[in-house]
């Protein structure tokens, strides 16, 4: 039989198998392009295996190379295919078994990966670096800072799928607290990662999530700049409308998220996680879970008019209850925490010389971050006259003081909505621009005339 060409299997394109049985057109050396009722085009290699006929699929035909893209095997592959096919015939074994035998292989070694997690490699590492260091004392120490910092959020997480965002879990809480030690547990964790990529745990790219150059330090300031430092950059609350006005000309999702997240007093990392089954529109209640909440319970927010409208204004891109409110740019995953960070980043810094004070900055001029809204709203709150346990209650803040904590069980949702919503219109108010000298004398000298 002839064999085929790339026109011959374009052609067939429009020639459905009529009936119910397959149609199948030869390439020779056992090769088979067969057409199934529903025109349904696939690839097929006959041979015979200790006098037993056997058919094993290679897969759809593609006939373009979009076709290609999406997994689907041109004439080209097939022949290779089947010459692949064809060699471990000639050796005598049996090509079926073959690739069933890889794909249990890779099968294996994926739920191998999987069940590898960031403690057992951070455990295996130190044990395979005991030997080397000064002391076992070392060694304690190593893990000891883990163990406090890491392992309880990251420790059960496969080691294969842990990203930036889970290493900004880790390190944000104690970056400006503990720096030196928040340094050492950054450097503990990118170590850890490492050798699980050399082990074959996890994939070459991408590149390793707890790096500093040209990755944390994009997002994170250098330890030795806050020894100092006890509290996240904020912005003052009189220059919300201000900011807020700036932050309106970006129109991406992290910029929607960032509005959320100062609107509500939340944090980012809970509404970069929202979902739809989380927000009761009628009401105008989100409800985050306690998985997504540092105090692991769950939390109420009353949404003001302008956040219920940012939520409204994505209501089209969900399909169901637990599609992401405010989706990243990859299908199903989340905004990452850098997106946010470098939003505001950029609106403080760019374009500006080296010894310029970033545009929006704390009371010691340094550049705000996201998490440093919640302060402002926080001193907002105190100064419109709010009590302050409202307004703790607003920040889902753990009570101290564990005697009164457990009698203060109701969460005030009702009574935190006037103060919410005061909050976003504050928050609206764009300062009026400022009159030029030569715009006031100009209308004094109107007035004069008049």
């Amino acid at each position: 039989m002839g064999k085929l060409s790339a026109v011959t299997v374009k052609a067939l394109r429009h020639n459905p198998a009529k009936g119910k049985r397959p149609v199948r057109f030869g390439d020779g050396e056992g090769l088979y392009l067969q057409v199934a009722a529903g025109d349904t085009k696939s690839w097929l290699f006959r041979y015979t295996l200790h006098g037993k006929a056997r058919e094993m699929g290679l897969g759809w035909v593609a006939l373009t190379s979009k076709d290609e893209e999406a997994g689907g095997v041109s004439l080209a592959r097939a022949r290779d295919l089947a010459r692949e096919a064809r060699a471990v015939l000639q050796q005598g074994r049996d090509p079926i078994a073959e690739r069933e035998a890889r794909r249990e292989a890779v099968k294996r070694e994926t739920a191998q990966a999987a069940a590898q997690t960031f403690e057992a490699a951070a455990r295996a590492l130190v044990d395979n670096k005991r030997s080397g260091w000064r002391s076992a004392k070392h060694a304690a120490q190593w893990l000891a800072t883990l163990e406090q910092h890491a392992f309880p959020i990251i420790g059960k997480k496969p080691v294969a799928k842990i990203g930036t965002d889970d290493v900004l879990d880790v390190l944000r809480p104690i970056w400006d607290q503990i720096p030196e030690t928040a340094s050492r547990v950054r450097q503990r964790i990118e170590a850890v990662l490492d050798d699980a990529r050399v082990k074959g745990w996890r994939s070459e790219t991408p590149a390793n999530p707890a790096r500093w150059r040209g990755h944390l330090s994009a997002t994170l300031p250098p330890p030795r700049r806050v020894r100092a430092v006890k509290h996240f950059p904020s912005l003052p609350w009189q220059q919300m409308g201000a900011f807020m006005g700036a932050l309106s000309d970006h129109k991406g999702m992290a910029a929607k998220a960032l509005r959320f997240a100062i609107l509500t007093g939340s944090r980012t990392g809970a509404v970069r996680l929202m979902r739809w089954r989380e927000i009761d529109l009628e009401a105008r209640i989100w409800t985050a879970p306690a998985a997504n909440m540092k105090t692991k319970k769950p939390h109420r927010t009353p949404l003001p008019p302008a956040a219920l409208a940012l939520v409204e204004s994505v209501k089209d891109l969900a399909k169901k209850p637990d599609d992401l409110v405010f989706p990243g740019a990859r299908k199903g995953r989340p905004l990452s925490d850098m997106a946010l960070s470098m939003l505001v980043r950029g609106m403080a810094c760019d374009g500006l010389a080296e010894h310029e004070p970033p545009r929006w900055r704390d009371i010691e001029g340094r550049a705000v971050v996201p998490h440093g809204f919640r302060a402002t709203f926080k001193g907002w709150s105190l100064a419109a006259g709010y009590p302050d346990p409202l307004s703790e209650l607003a920040l889902a803040h753990t009570d101290k003081d564990k005697v009164r904590a457990a009698y203060a069980r109701e969460d005030m949702l009702e009574q935190r909505r006037p103060m919410m919503d005061a909050w976003a219109e504050h928050c609206a108010k764009v300062p009026a621009a400022p009159v030029s000298l030569a715009a006031a004398r100009a209308r004094r000298t109107a007035g004069k005339g008049g």
